[in-house]
C-alpha cells in the first residue's frame, strides 16, 4: 500500500488516477524509473508550450514593428 503522503504528492505534481494506480502497482524497484519517465515526459510537454510561447512572442513583435512604421 502506498503511503497517503505519496499520493498526495503524485495527485498535487498533476497526475492521473489511472498513472498513479500504474505506479502504486509496480515493484519498488520499477517506481522510480517510472517517476523519471514521467518526468521526462512533462518536461517535452513545458518545452513545447515554450516554443509555442516563443512563436506568438515574436509574431507580436512583427505585427506591433508593423504598426509602428505605419505611423
Amino acid at each position: 500500500m502506498m503511503e497517503g503522503k505519496v499520493w498526495q504528492n503524485l495527485i498535487d505534481a498533476g497526475c492521473s488516477a489511472a498513472f498513479i494506480e500504474h505506479y502504486a502497482a509496480l515493484p519498488a524497484d520499477e517506481q522510480l524509473s517510472c517517476l523519471k519517465r514521467h518526468r521526462w515526459y512533462l518536461l517535452d510537454a513545458i518545452h513545447d508550450k515554450q516554443l509555442q510561447l516563443d512563436r506568438l512572442d515574436y509574431l507580436l513583435y512583427v505585427l506591433q514593428k508593423r504598426g509602428d512604421e505605419g505611423k
